[in-house]
């Protein structure tokens, strides 16, 4: 059996307006306006904080909930996978792998260009969006190439029933080479993923995870535990003991979020950090400098962990209007935050969630029709950009919009830079 899945979720942002959000293709060209990350949350709404002052009664309760999600063996292992060296080839992370354990593809070999059917949670944050984009370019390559035939695609919008429909109309169609899926959510989606298992197609999960382990592959990068702690460590080493620091999370009950927290809790109660608190923003930029404001207020803050940094110019800009000190930063490989930093000089890092993994499913499914191995648990490297990597990572984005992810690994596709430039 392979480990659970993890829920693995892209963050909760404004909800942008979309066209064919259900069965149709999802325009590449929408505008984003919404700042929120990856790595990671779902459509749920977002828990808010009225006010900070309350974040200590908050506290209490966060902790609980984060007790219920944490799991020791995963978190030392994820852990201890940052260490490992993936397999493959450095210049295609999106073709690496870590620990891999092959499995055969023989019963799914095909000939000729097969129609490949996917159904997405939501293109609803700019870390999907990002992704989203490079996934075409890849379909693109293999479209030409006569590997890849029609790219159906279906997008949920954040919402469990629609994708739960999604899917069962791809079954339904019976011809679908390969379904991937992006699942909204862990348990609700699991019985409609099993389902299409059951039907004899392929199955590839990508990004968040079931409570199955019915499909061909499962794609994600390390995960939450190992995101976490990045940006714990980098704290705890950089900043004196006695040092005061801010927790600014997303939202609870989802599990990579709780996961990223729970190692940050791990870190920070084994070090002589003072944690301030953690405080709920629901990736909303007027909260979080509201928030961080008001703990300026009351007295220092010496560093700041964020669960999802693309809010992180935000908070930023509360220490800028305090006229107080920089803090130590963590935020994200967001390209607003990669140039606020080398405009402040911070001693930050940028904890990354791959976004090139949006590549690897369309890779996947070609070899699965070419009866090719591919690994059962397909995890992929997440390493995260630190200062001495800065200024290659902003030289090789110089073009992209602020929105963007800087490890998004779409450098050699054809659409290259103007599909990710013009979005």
């Amino acid at each position: 059996m392979k480990p659970t899945r993890f829920l693995v979720v892209a963050v909760f942002a404004i909800s942008m307006a979309l066209a064919g959000c259900s069965t149709d293709e999802p325009a590449a060209n929408e505008d984003v306006t919404a700042a929120t990350e990856a790595d990671a949350a779902d459509g749920d709404d977002a828990a808010e904080t009225d006010d900070a002052a309350e974040g200590d009664d908050a506290a209490e309760g966060d902790d609980a909930a984060s007790s219920d999600f944490f799991v020791q063996a995963d978190y030392e292992r994820q852990l201890a996978q940052r260490d490992v060296e993936p397999e493959g080839d450095a210049s295609t992370p999106w073709l690496q792998a870590i620990e891999p354990e092959m499995v055969d593809t023989s019963e799914f070999a095909a000939e000729g260009a097969q129609d490949l059917c996917f159904s997405n949670a939501s293109i609803s944050n700019p870390w999907r969006v990002t992704g989203w984009i490079t996934m075409q370019q890849q379909v693109e390559v293999y479209q030409e190439s006569g590997d890849i035939g029609e790219f159906r695609v279906a997008d949920a919008a954040d919402d469990d029933n629609q994708q739960i429909s999604d899917i069962q109309s791809f079954i339904d169609s019976g011809d679908c080479g390969a379904i991937i899926i992006s699942p909204s959510t862990t348990a609700t989606l699991t019985p409609i993923v099993e389902a299409a298992c059951e039907s004899g197609v392929p199955v590839i999960v990508f990004d968040r995870g079931v409570n199955t382990d019915c499909m061909v592959t499962f794609i994600h990068p390390i995960g939450g535990y190992a995101y976490g702690a990045d940006g714990a460590e980098f704290l705890v080493e950089n900043l004196e003991p006695g040092s005061n620091v801010l927790a600014l999370r997303i939202l609870p009950g989802v599990d990579v979020l709780e996961h990223r927290w729970g190692a940050a809790q791990q870190i920070f109660g084994d070090s002589e950090l003072n944690v301030l608190g953690d405080e709920f923003t629901g990736g909303d930029a007027a909260q979080i400098k509201d928030i961080v404001t008001q703990y300026l207020q009351r007295g220092d803050v010496d560093g700041i962990w964020m669960d999802a940094g693309d809010g992180s110019v935000a908070a930023i800009e509360a220490f800028e209007d305090a006229g107080a000190d920089y803090p130590v930063m963590v935020g994200e490989d967001e390209m607003s935050f990669l140039r606020k930093w080398q405009d402040t000089g911070l001693t930050a890092i940028a904890p990354v969630y791959s976004n090139f993994q949006w590549r690897t499913p369309i890779e996947a499914a070609v070899r699965i029709w070419n009866g090719e191995e591919v690994p059962s648990e397909w995890i992929l490297p997440q390493e995260p950009i630190n200062a001495d990597e800065l200024d290659a990572f902003l030289e090789a984005n110089a073009d992209m919009p602020s929105l963007h992810y800087a490890k998004y690994g779409g450098e050699d596709l054809p659409g290259f830079p103007e599909a990710w430039t013009d979005r």
